[in-house]
């Protein structure tokens, strides 16, 4: 009987740390080619900013690590879990594995709002449960962990390419678009404060109004059109490797613009 029941203890054992594992390696994201993802970390800047930029790639048993030092005070990055999935009350049941967005910031923003990303990705390759990891990030939030940029400054989204959520506020939903566009630092400003909005998304708007805000300002059909150009070749990369990051038709894209906030 006790040869059995011991039997037993050994199998539920076992049936957890397998369990466990699992569950750790679905935290896990996989990583893009480093050349790839080195490219598409800098297509966020504007060229005159790339050479001399510091890069980072991420590391799905660490986080991010530096690929490249630069001295220009410009940090580029691809995104795997953005600070979008922490906006709202919508809970953030599992980590995806098709949320991608490329970013930079300048001293300031790698100085503060830069922290969320990083803090983020190595608690999810630490094995952070992705609704635990939320109410972390939330917290720090609002504890002031997190504080906002010492000066004005600005970050860089020139990336002919995103998937992330729409309207983080509300849902989960999320899209691949082609938005490239500049991010201004804009603590405690409201989109009311500006008159931002529409039409046509023509003028700035703010997002996550409050200590974190930025003003937002998209790129016209003309700079949009040549940095598609630029980046043919490794939007066609991108898409054979996973569909869902294959840009949409340019209707159904500006249908989806207006919805974002």
């Amino acid at each position: 009987m006790r040869n059995v029941q011991a039997l037993i203890v050994i199998a539920a054992l076992l049936f957890t740390l397998s369990a466990n594992a699992q569950n750790n390696k679905a935290l896990k994201v996989e990583p893009l080619p480093r050349d790839l993802e080195i490219q598409l970390a800098l297509s966020a800047l504007p060229p005159h900013l790339r050479d001399n930029a510091t890069v980072y790639v991420l590391s799905p048993d660490k986080g991010f690590d530096v690929a490249r030092k630069g001295a220009n005070g410009f940090h580029a990055f691809v995104a795997r879990t953005g600070d979008d999935a922490f906006r709202g009350a919508w809970p953030l049941k599992e980590y995806r594995d098709d949320i991608l967005y490329p970013v930079s910031f300048d001293s300031a923003g790698a100085k503060e709002q830069m922290r969320v990303f990083f803090d983020a990705a190595e608690m999810q390759a630490k094995g952070t449960p992705a609704d635990e990891l939320k109410r972390i990030i939330q917290d720090r939030f609002k504890t002031g962990y997190y504080k906002a940029p010492e000066k004005a400054g600005i970050s860089y989204m020139l990336s002919p390419v995103l998937r992330t959520y729409t309207n983080p506020e509300e849902s989960d939903s999320v899209a691949t678009l082609s938005v490239p566009h500049v991010m201004y630092y804009a603590p405690d400003v409201s989109n009311e404060d500006i008159g931002g909005g529409e039409p046509a998304r023509m003028y700035p708007f703010v997002i996550m109004p409050g200590p974190h805000g930025y003003f937002i300002q998209l790129l016209g059909l003309t700079e949009r059109a040549a940095i598609y150009k630029e980046y043919e070749e490794m939007l066609a990369r991108l898409c054979k490797i996973k569909e869902e990051w294959c840009l949409p038709k340019p209707a159904e894209q500006e249908a989806v613009i207006h919805q974002i906030k």
